[in-house]
């Protein structure tokens, strides 16, 4: 067995040194859409409760009803309690096996005679009295008892290291199903944050076309006026007539829409919808926050998805040591003692007493290509899951380089459209004012009203877009960090 031994160790020397992949990647000293100065890039890092500064009680109180009661965040952990077991199970493989085995029987001959025949000579074979005859004793004697206890174990010895090796595996395994509970985590959050400003923008541009339409009735009402002064004709009526019916018509689909997005809320937080109140309010209560998105170096240790793209390498680099480890002899070892006796009350004592004890080495030399094959699995799925890892990496920056630009963007857009609407409501104004004084065409006068109209409506979506967008970079962040350590002046 030393001699088998000392032969495969080279061979494990070159079957378990592979070098681990490189991911090789390029990482970017900073983002293009963000502060180039280290310090400003981490001035307004994102906090672990970062939903609250939007300063909203309410949208705070939804997602942290998310967070407890989310239906998804909870199968997310249910994987944990399943990956933590299947560690568990790996781990078992580096223990010996105990187990306690007892028996008790009774047994005795047959004493059937050969029919007919009472000539010893005939008795049956085997019988109890062809026994008695043999040895002089009773049928009655031929009764045999046997009665057994005794503790057996069995241990492979991990020379190779094969077994912590898929004990490893599945460690990392559990590390992964926990970062997949944060990616499940965040991504409910963030649908919550956006569900919830979708219903303020709803509630927002449900109020401005309600004013709307009191305005509209208001010229409409005005040019009546005028049609009876015969000022105005039937033709300039239904002009505005259809600018009032357009209006009530848009009403619906944006309380449909405000009814879609309660029931969102109502299934991220494990709720019925029709047991979700949400109060609401308006976009421009909400707060805008300020957020800087650190180095792009710190984004690997801070994006949930890439920790768990991570992992999962790191079980598949396990698994390929595993599947290399294979081709290598296992060694085991197995021993059994106990007591064994006739006689109930000498079962104990110390000449009932039995042991046994082995070991065996077993080395496999023709599996039809099984290893082999196994081998190549498990480095095509350590491939694999290096492209997913870099990918996930690369996909990080493209997300936080696109949140940045949207940020960016929409704020821009909010500023400009702010003076659209502005502009467009001091037209509407005028061009009203000089219609009760007949001065101007209602042509012009309906052409300020649908402006200011659109304009509003566009205002309200561009301040949606302006919080998502601010979602999508916490999101792309990887959610809240955890402060970095106070570093203490040396004092002497």
């Amino acid at each position: 067995m030393l001699q088998g031994i000392s032969l495969t160790l080279p061979l494990g020397g070159c079957l378990l040194t592979a070098d681990l992949p490189q991911p090789g990647l390029d990482i970017p000293a900073a983002y293009s859409g963000g502060p180039r100065n280290p310090k400003a890039a981490q001035a307004a890092l994102p906090s672990l409760d970062w939903w609250r500064k939007f300063r909203s009680r309410e949208l705070t109180a939804v997602i942290e009803q998310t967070r407890a009661a989310n239906l998804d965040i909870a199968a997310a952990v249910a994987r944990i309690v399943q990956a933590d077991a299947q560690a568990r199970i790996a781990g078992a493989a580096l223990l010996p096996v105990i187990s306690f085995s007892s028996s008790a029987t009774r047994s005795r001959s047959s004493q059937t005679l050969v029919k007919g025949s009472t000539n010893p000579n005939t008795l049956a074979p085997g019988s109890a009295l062809a026994t008695a005859a043999a040895t002089g004793k009773s049928p009655a004697d031929q009764v045999r008892n046997n009665l057994l206890g005794a503790l057996s174990a069995s241990y492979e010895i991990d020379f190779w290291g094969k077994n912590r090796a898929l004990l490893q595996a599945a460690e990392e395994g559990a590390i992964a199903s926990r970062y997949d509970r944060e990616v499940v985590g965040l991504a409910a959050v963030t649908a919550a944050a956006n569900a919830y400003f979708q219903v303020l923008a709803a509630q927002d541009r449900l109020k401005a076309a309600r004013d709307d339409i009191v305005s509209a009735t208001d010229v409409l009402n005005l040019i009546k006026q005028r049609v009876n002064a015969g000022t105005a004709s039937a033709l300039e009526t239904a002009q505005q007539e259809s600018v009032v019916y357009t209006l009530r018509a848009a009403i619906p689909p944006l309380q449909q829409t405000l009814k879609q997005n309660r029931t969102a809320l109502g299934i991220l937080m494990a709720r019925s919808p029709e047991r979700v109140r949400i109060r609401g309010g308006s976009l421009s209560a909400i707060a805008i926050p300020r957020v800087t998105p650190g180095l792009p170096s710190e984004l690997l240790t801070q994006r949930p998805d890439i920790r768990e793209a991570e992992a999962n390498l790191a079980a598949a680099n396990a698994n390929v040591y595993n599947a290399r480890a294979q081709f290598l002899p296992s060694i085991s070892l197995t021993g059994e003692g106990g007591y064994q006796s006739a006689i109930f009350r000498l079962l104990t004592r110390p000449e009932s007493a039995i042991y046994s004890a082995a070991a065996s080495l077993t080395q496999p030399i023709f599996e039809g290509g099984r290893l082999l094959g196994n081998l190549d699995l498990q480095k095509g799925k350590q491939d694999e899951l290096l492209q997913n890892y870099r990918k996930a990496v690369i996909s990080a920056f493209g997300d936080v380089e696109n949140a940045l630009d949207a940020v960016r963007e929409t704020a821009l857009r909010v500023r400009l459209q702010a003076e659209v609407v502005k502009s467009s409501r001091q037209a509407f104004v005028i061009s009203e004012e000089r219609l009760r004084e007949g001065t101007i065409d209602l042509v012009t006068v309906l052409q300020t009203q649908q402006t200011l109209y659109q304009a509003q409506d566009t205002l309200f979506q561009a301040q949606l877009a302006r919080l998502q967008a601010i979602v999508s970079l916490y999101q792309a962040l990887g959610g809240g960090w955890l402060p970095k350590p106070v570093e203490a002046n040396n004092a002497r």
